[in-house]
């Protein structure tokens, strides 16, 4: 079991270019980032945490774009893997987001892994002509296409969201990209995950994970996958009991967040969580 730092990116917090070498530096293995390319400042959609239109932090109105952001991590670390937590694919042109994609892999050597969402803020989908009841199968063509580009040498797609004819597009991923769904751990989104992704991202505050994560790895099965399905639980505090039970059950990676207003404040909080966690500082 891995343990990653996901930053709540802002205009106002460290940059990447000055955080991930900290992160890698600690001893983590990965540094996730989200997405939100807008917020209607009207909104009729319920955030999941506050449970109507509010915001429970204004930096979801000043994330910064994640490629530009892991593009800017990746020339600056060697080792730890670059990823989203949540990106929103359907808010994007699959063609043009799929060579921004493996470009980012290709420029890093490999290490990029794509966590999505559905979309909770139905408002900012509808702003970028995202059906809210299709959405689902609108990410799972997204999905299925940008891996054509991604592997075929001459690539075609055809579905109802996307279209488009036999294709040339390099370069190809170094190696398979994981895709991870942020979802609630439920039997609808874990058959999509069996389905049409590597794993899911669990939601802050997401209860009973040793359940949701023995429900996964059934319908997993039940789907004729092979191997295991990745799972990554957003947790808050480390708990040595707790991460043991989670390494017993099968959980793959563990993230935190962490305060990234200064340098000396990030630094002191991943040496403390490393001590904590048993991480070795990387060798430089």
């Amino acid at each position: 079991m891995d343990f990653g730092i996901v930053q709540f990116t802002s205009d106002r917090g460290l940059t990447p270019q000055v955080l991930a070498p900290l992160i890698e530096e600690a001893g983590f293995a990965s540094y996730f980032v989200p997405e939100h390319g807008h917020i209607p400042t009207r909104r009729d959609a319920a955030h999941p945490r506050t449970g109507d239109s509010s915001l429970p932090d204004d930096r979801y109105m000043r994330t910064l774009d994640p490629w530009t952001t892991l593009a800017a991590a990746a020339a600056v670390t060697e080792r730890i893997r670059l990823a989203t937590a949540v990106a929103l694919p359907v808010q994007s042109d699959p063609i043009t987001l799929a060579k921004t994609l493996a470009t980012l892999d290709h420029l890093s050597g490999g290490r990029l892994t794509l966590g999505v969402g559905f979309g909770w803020n139905l408002d900012e989908l509808a702003d970028h002509n995202v059906p809210p009841k299709l959405r689902r199968t609108m990410l799972r063509e997204y999905l299925e296409a940008m891996r054509a580009l991604w592997t075929d040498e001459e690539a075609e797609y055809h579905g109802d969201f996307v279209d488009f004819g036999p294709s040339w597009a390099w370069p190809k991923p170094q190696a398979h990209i994981p895709t991870l769904v942020g979802a609630a751990g439920n039997e609808k989104n874990f058959r999509w995950i069996a389905r049409s992704a590597d794993g899911w991202i669990t939601t802050p505050g997401e209860e009973n994970i040793e359940g949701s994560v023995g429900l996964l790895h059934r319908i997993w099965s039940d789907a004729g996958r092979d191997g295991a399905p990745q799972v990554v639980v957003l947790d808050v505090k480390p708990v040595a009991e707790k991460l043991e039970k989670w390494r017993e059950i099968g959980v793959t990676q563990v993230l935190y967040g962490l305060p990234d207003d200064s340098v000396e404040r990030a630094r002191g909080y991943l040496a403390t969580l490393a001590g904590k966690l048993g991480l070795a500082p990387a060798v430089v």
